[in-house]
């Protein structure tokens, strides 16, 4: 009898990518949420001397201001995928919402959403974001509205296109014969249906509002100082890269690793959605 016979099948159904990238999603949540207890020192604490070398004390060294570079690589998961979860909950919310609503509404209410996201989504996200920034400000409650309002025409377009497959079909017709109203149809014949599609889309946002951040936070409108993200520690400790340092490679490494893993997932969710199954 094989290993494989001891394995759960739900688990033997599961891609070896997509079990690798959950288990990295978890890690980076646990790292998140325990980050005080796991990091040695404070996030904005100054322990030793400027760009120490890595040591047996600071296994990553320290920064520009003497703070522990492990430590507030730590406290960045939290930052950063915190701002990133909430920026895509928001544009999730605006974007299913507005993107059903006009697939279901059609007529003037579908054209007026349309050209509205039409006219945003022409303009670059990262430069509509940077000018938004520079006119609000950089708090974080800034960069959450910017980032989730700009993302969310992107989640618009899908969940409008989805519903507009689904909105033909005979229950939903059913459903407006009865007299149901809109946002029950919506609620309760459309969105179900639609929601394996969405909840893919959901993780792929999550990567771009996550690159968005690190983005942002590289050219100095993100995520603002003593706050730590990945972004701005590899701005930060750039100019080692010349002497031969790889400390800015491990933040860099920590965004690659997660952008990976999500995308693993997600494609995994993909093919779920889909209906296609594997031939051996």
């Amino acid at each position: 009898m094989g290993a494989s016979a001891f394995v759960p099948s739900g688990l033997r159904a599961i891609p070896p990518t997509a079990i690798f990238g959950i288990l990295v999603i978890a890690f980076y949540v646990l790292i998140a949420v325990f980050a005080p207890s796991l990091a040695p020192f404070g996030e904005s604490e100054i322990v030793g001397p400027e760009y120490q070398l890595w040591s047996v004390q600071h296994p990553l060294g320290t920064d520009s201001l003497g703070r522990d570079t492990l430590s507030r690589l730590i406290y960045a998961a939290r930052n950063t995928l915190g701002i990133a979860s909430l920026a895509t909950f928001l544009a999730f919310s605006l974007g299913t919402v507005a993107g059903l609503l006009a697939a279901t509404s059609g007529g003037v209410v579908d054209q007026l959403l349309s050209r509205l996201v039409d006219i945003l989504m022409a303009i670059p996200s990262l430069i509509f974001a940077l000018l938004l920034l520079t006119v609000l400000g950089t708090s974080v409650t800034s960069l959450i509205l910017i980032i989730g309002v700009i993302d969310s025409t992107r989640v618009f377009r899908l969940a409008r296109a989805v519903a507009c497959g689904i909105v033909v079909m005979d229950y939903v017709e059913a459903a407006r014969i009865r007299g149901e109203g809109l946002w029950w149809v919506i609620r309760r014949e459309i969105l179900p249906n639609a929601a394996p599609p969405l909840v893919a889309e959901f993780g792929q946002r999550f990567c771009f509002v996550f690159l968005t951040i690190a983005a942002l936070s590289f050219l100095g409108l993100g995520i603002q100082p003593p706050l730590a993200d990945w972004g701005s520690m590899v701005r930060d400790t750039a100019t080692l890269i010349t002497f031969g340092d790889i400390t800015p490679l491990v933040p860099a490494a920590a965004i690659a690793l997660l952008t990976i893993s999500v995308n693993f997932v997600v494609d995994w969710m993909l093919y779920k959605a889909s209906g296609l199954t594997d031939r051996h």
